[in-house]
């Protein structure tokens, strides 16, 4: 077995804690496209600091409706359909619609992860942080130590997971104190699910059917309480981030998925029970298998594995838990070398997920990137240290600005077109109407095949709408939104003109030679010069002044053609 949840990940743990393989500088692969991501508009600051205002659950007071049973959906559920069948159209319905989400993961994937305990007290010093917790007639302890940068603080803190696979020295060079945090003290490794060890279990009992992702994130939660109480002199209670590789990064996602006082989620290499869409883990070649990751170790709750032989049926998936980290930071990185890992399905959940960053306005504080040249399992990659230091500025230290950037490597890029049969809403800054319009139900395009055929890195966000009225049924532009040696990306919006569409068709001739290699988000046909692409099953349908995209790659020189557009 190898990589994020393998024996190999277990075998590699004493290794890599005394070395780790530093990744190569490599020149990037021919046909990549390197996303940056729009700057975000002015509502961004004002959630961002909503989320991280001390706050660990901001909706545990909205009304969440019974859950229901779940139903079969080969495709991604909608992340912005409520419970009840309505759709979010404001920012702030969000809050309530997390709250949903959060409760069916809690249900049917990791099990539950209790509030702040009764009583929580500790310890932070420039070495260490001591926490104490009490609730329920029991109590139980842990510590980590602490390692600050140079400087005097009061400084930001990235928790570390399991000692391993993080690049502490660029952390540390980037103004933040490093917290090594053993999750085995909280939720150990190699205990039966009817005998749970650590802290978590001590207070909620060893047969509790959470499983030790969301017992090792109660973990963190309860740490950052500490430094709240602690008074801020050495570690800043409002700039606190989460890292980890291999099973430490499933730790380290679920961690940001369920507290929002964490300004910087990292997961490295996280692997079947992290970002990879679970889906998509479940027809991905290679991949490790669900039942696998549910056997393997008590990662997941009791209650997933009635779910592993058929994902299908879950009401949720990780898409949805990187929409739970929105607005905050974000940056996701894997490993397109180890089949293992799934690097595939991970793809898909950003690109997803970032549908919801977008909604929200927070575009660019969502980060993902595959295109490494080192294959070694949670080596510390030149690739990644550039990012991760904008990201620490930007969201821990607070003194950057730097826009998100996705990044996919050819060799497991995931097409989000295949996955989806809802559209993204353009929410508005006010709050919802009496009556919200439900979720559009378009006819999809048939299930998802054995694994979703690759394609680069669409952009998920925005493009600019076309200048001028729409003259007929609809109209076109294109943009390009990258450019390398030999090759560029593009993007077409196809907006509707005063009456709604119900299907479009977009043609265009190229000037000067170019090809277009791959497209997403529609269907191409046509040769030579001459393109011809059509609507998706799921995107055909655009309301009156209404407008969506589809992506392209391209040979040869950029160019943004005249388009014409007609719908039957």
């Amino acid at each position: 077995m190898i990589g994020a949840a393998g024996s190999y990940g277990r075998s590699r743990t004493r290794g890599a804690r005394r070395a780790l393989v530093v990744g190569a500088v490599a020149a990037l692969s021919l046909g990549l496209a390197a996303t940056e991501i729009p700057r975000a508009d002015a509502t961004t600051a004002t959630l961002v600091a909503a989320a991280a205002a001390g706050v660990e659950d901001e909706g545990a007071d909205c009304p969440v409706p019974d859950l229901g049973s779940p139903a079969s959906n080969s495709r991604l559920p909608d992340p912005f359909e409520k419970i009840n069948g309505q759709r979010v159209t404001s920012k702030s319905e969000w809050r309530c619609r997390r709250e949903e989400i959060k409760k069916l993961a809690e249900r049917y994937v990791y099990g539950e992860k209790p509030g702040k305990p009764a009583s929580v007290t500790g310890t932070v010093s420039r070495t260490g942080i001591t926490v104490n917790v009490s609730a329920n007639g029991r109590s139980a302890g842990f510590s980590a130590p602490v390692d600050l940068p140079s400087g005097s603080g009061p400084f930001p803190a990235v928790i570390v997971y399991g000692g391993f696979g993080a690049d502490t020295a660029t952390i540390k060079a980037s103004g933040a104190a490093v917290i090594s945090y053993d999750p085995f003290t909280v939720g150990k490794e190699g205990t039966a699910r009817n005998n749970k060890q650590g802290a978590f279990y001590g207070i909620y009992g060893s047969s509790s059917s959470t499983g030790l992702l969301a017992a090792w994130a109660w973990g963190v939660s309860r740490i950052i309480d500490v430094i709240e109480q602690s008074g801020g002199s050495i570690l800043k209670a409002d700039a606190t981030g989460v890292t980890g590789c291999s099973r430490y990064g499933k730790g380290a996602f679920t961690a940001g998925v369920f507290d929002q006082r964490i300004a910087l989620t990292m997961p490295i290499e996280s692997g079947s029970a992290g970002v990879p869409i679970l889906r998509g883990v479940a027809q991905e070649s290679g991949a490790q298998p669900l039942s696998s990751a549910y056997s393997e170790q008590p990662w997941l709750g009791d209650a997933f594995g009635s779910f592993t032989g058929n994902p299908s049926r879950l009401p949720v998936d990780t898409h949805e838990m990187v929409g739970m980290i929105a607005p905050r930071g974000l940056f996701i990185m894997e490993n397109p070398h180890v089949d293992w890992l799934g690097a595939q399905s991970g793809s898909v959940a950003a690109l997803a997920g970032a549908e919801v960053y977008k909604a929200l306005g927070a575009g660019d504080n969502i980060s993902y990137w595959s295109d490494v040249q080192d294959g070694t399992h949670c080596a510390t990659r030149s690739e990644w240290r550039t990012p991760l230091q904008q990201n620490i500025q930007k969201f821990l230290v607070k003194s950057g600005n730097a826009a998100g950037v996705f990044r996919i490597s050819s060799r497991k890029s995931g097409n989000l077109s295949q996955w989806r049969d809802w559209t993204t809403p353009v929410l508005t800054d006010n709050s919802p109407s009496p009556s919200p319009s439900p979720s559009p139900s378009p006819s999809p395009s048939g299930s998802p095949g054995t694994s979703p055929s690759p394609s680069p890195s669409p952009s998920p966000f925005p493009s600019p709408s076309p200048s001028g009225g729409v003259t007929g049924a609809c109209s076109a532009t294109m943009r390009v939104v990258n450019s390398w040696s030999g090759g560029w990306q593009g993007e077409v919006t196809v907006r509707a003109g005063t009456s709604p569409i119900n299907g479009w068709t977009a043609n265009w001739t190229w000037p000067g030679g170019q090809t277009v290699t791959q497209v997403w988000g529609g269907v191409r046909s046509g040769s030579g010069s001459a393109v011809t692409v059509r609507n998706e099953a799921w995107n055909g349908s655009v309301a009156a002044g209404g407008s969506t995209t589809f992506g392209f790659i391209a040979g040869g020189s950029s160019a943004t053609p005249a388009i014409t557009c007609t719908s039957p």
